[in-house]
C-alpha cells in the first residue's frame, strides 16, 4: 500500500515499482489522500477538450486522469476522500475543513480501515517533510505513520475493522542524489550537448548536502517506460517532455535501473541493502 497526497504523487514516485510488483501477481494498493482541487493546471499544451474540462471542473478532470494512471500501471486505488489543502498562505494557515487542517487522529481512521481490509505487508508513504513541504505531502505522512503504528493495535479505532499489522514501513527515495549523480556522469559521457546536462547539474547543486539514506532498490528499470505513460496520463499537472520528470530511459537503466526507497520500521528480520520491498516477509510468515 503506497500513501499518496494528490493524483498524480503516485506516478512520480513509484509508479515503476508498483508495476514491477504488479506484473509478478503481487496486489498494489493506491490511496489518494486528496482529489487535487486545490491545484493548477499546470500544463497548458493539453487537447482543448481537456483543457476547457480542466478549467471548468479540475477535480473531475483530475478522477479521470487517475483511472487513466491506474489503467497503466494495474493498481488499485482508494481516495481517502479529503480536500486539498492548496499551498500554505503566509502566515502557515490552510483552509478550514481541507486535509492539512484536520487532526491527525481523524483522518486517519479511514486509512486505517482500509489497511485492515487490503491486509498490506508493507506500507510506503513519505518522510516527515513530505518529500517536499506541500501541507498535504506533510500531512500525508502523519496520517500514514499513525495509520501504520494504530491498525495492528485492537485498542485503536475499535470501529475500522479487525487488527492488521503492516510487517514494513518505507518512505519514497525516489529522487534521490545516487540516483542523480549516476544519470548527469552517464550524459556527460555519452551526451554531453544534451540540454539535460545543464539541468542536472543545477539539481546537483541544491541537492548535494542531501544525504543518501536509501536502503533499499527495485529493480523496476523494465517498467520505466510504463511509469512514464502513467505519469503522462496527468496531463493537466505535467507537461509531456518535462525535463524534470522525463530524462531518457536508455540512460536511466544504464545508469541506476532501480527506485529507492527507506527502511523506517520493520516487524520482520531483513538484511541491507535490500532489493525488494517483501524482503524477510515471507520466512516471517
Amino acid at each position: 500500500m503506497a500513501v499518496h497526497a494528490h493524483p498524480d504523487d503516485e506516478s512520480s514516485k513509484g509508479a515503476a515499482t508498483a508495476a514491477y510488483y504488479t506484473s509478478l501477481g503481487d496486489e498494489v494498493m493506491v490511496v489518494s489522500c486528496t482529489g487535487g482541487e486545490r491545484g493548477d493546471i499546470l500544463n497548458e499544451r493539453m487537447p482543448a477538450a481537456a483543457l476547457a474540462m480542466g478549467r471548468r471542473d479540475l477535480p473531475g478532470l483530475r478522477r479521470r486522469e487517475m483511472a487513466a494512471a491506474q489503467a497503466v500501471t494495474g493498481i488499485q486505488h482508494r481516495w481517502l476522500g479529503y480536500v486539498d489543502s492548496g499551498m500554505a498562505r503566509e502566515d502557515g494557515s490552510v483552509p478550514a475543513g481541507s486535509f492539512a487542517s484536520i487532526p491527525v487522529e481523524i483522518s486517519a481512521e479511514p486509512l486505517v480501515a482500509l489497511v485492515r481490509s487490503f491486509k498490506p505487508h508493507v506500507m510506503v508513504t513519505y518522510d516527515e517533510n513530505g518529500g517536499y513541504p506541500h501541507p498535504d505531502h506533510i500531512r500525508a505522512h502523519a496520517v500514514g505513520v499513525e495509520a501504520y503504528r494504530a491498525a495492528g493495535d485492537p485498542t485503536r479505532y475499535p470501529e475500522a475493522g479487525e487488527p492488521w499489522q503492516v510487517s514494513k514501513l518505507y518512505y519514497d527515495r525516489i529522487f534521490n542524489s545516487g540516483r542523480l549523480n549516476a544519470v548527469y556522469a552517464d550524459l556527460l559521457e555519452t551526451a554531453p550537448d544534451s540540454p539535460l546536462v545543464a539541468q542536472l547539474r543545477e539539481m546537483r547543486g541544491w541537492m548535494s548536502e542531501q544525504e543518501f539514506d536509501v536502503t533499499t532498490r527495485i529493480p523496476a528499470g523494465e517498467f520505466f517506460d510504463a511509469r512514464d505513460r502513467a505519469l503522462r496520463s496527468h496531463a493537466s499537472q505535467v507537461a509531456p517532455d518535462s525535463p524534470f520528470f522525463f530524462w531518457p530511459n536508455d540512460v536511466q537503466r544504464r545508469a541506476w535501473p532501480t527506485e529507492d526507497f527507506q527502511l523506517i520500521d520493520s516487524k520482520v528480520n531483513t538484511q541491507m541493502p535490500e532489493t525488494d520491498l517483501f524482503a524477510g516477509i515471507e520466512n516471517a510468515a
